[in-house]
């Protein structure tokens, strides 16, 4: 707001001096300007859209079978790691579980190699130690190497007794 400033009288028989005048900034407009630019601003800007991966979940009915030939199982496991071994159930051979992380040349380089093989199917099977991020890590690889069958499973008891005699 405006203000009036008014000095004292001078003093009779004292010569005229210039009269000193405090210095005053009014603020109000600037603060005005600011709330409509950022007013404009904040109508005028797109928010993020979140990213959503499709995915396409198969119709209620009998399950299809699948060629342990043609399968390659996924145990997503604590501390960023993935277990996976060929084929549908480990039984009793546990030298053939390996280990890899989520990095470019892990995960990744294992579902190039196993995409040349035709009419292949990825099993996902994340365990109770694995988070949620590790699932989408393992979902955007799907889509990165262009993973045309995968599937979502449950941990059967023959993969965690896999999982134990592994760690121990």
């Amino acid at each position: 707001m405006a203000n009036l400033q008014t000095a004292a009288p001078a003093a009779r028989g004292t010569k005229p001096r210039a009269k000193k005048h405090a210095f005053h900034l009014d603020m109000t407009p600037m603060v005005d300007l600011a709330f409509l630019l950022l007013t404009f601003f904040m109508l005028t800007t797109t928010f993020n859209k979140p990213t959503v991966m499709q995915v396409a979940m198969p119709v209620k009915g009998p399950a299809t079978p699948v060629h342990e030939s043609k399968s390659l199982t996924l145990l997503l496991d604590k501390n960023q790691q993935v277990r996976y071994f060929f084929g549908l159930n480990p039984g009793s051979n546990a030298a053939r579980l390996h280990t890899t992380s989520f990095a470019a040349d892990g995960l990744r380089q294992v579902l190039l190699k196993f995409r040349q093989q035709p009419d292949g199917v990825v099993l996902i099977k994340p365990t109770d130690e694995a988070t949620y991020q590790n699932m989408v890590d393992a979902l955007d690889e799907m889509n990165i190497t262009d993973q045309k069958k995968y599937a979502l499973v449950d941990l059967s008891e023959a993969d965690k007794a896999l999982l134990t005699s592994r760690q121990l």
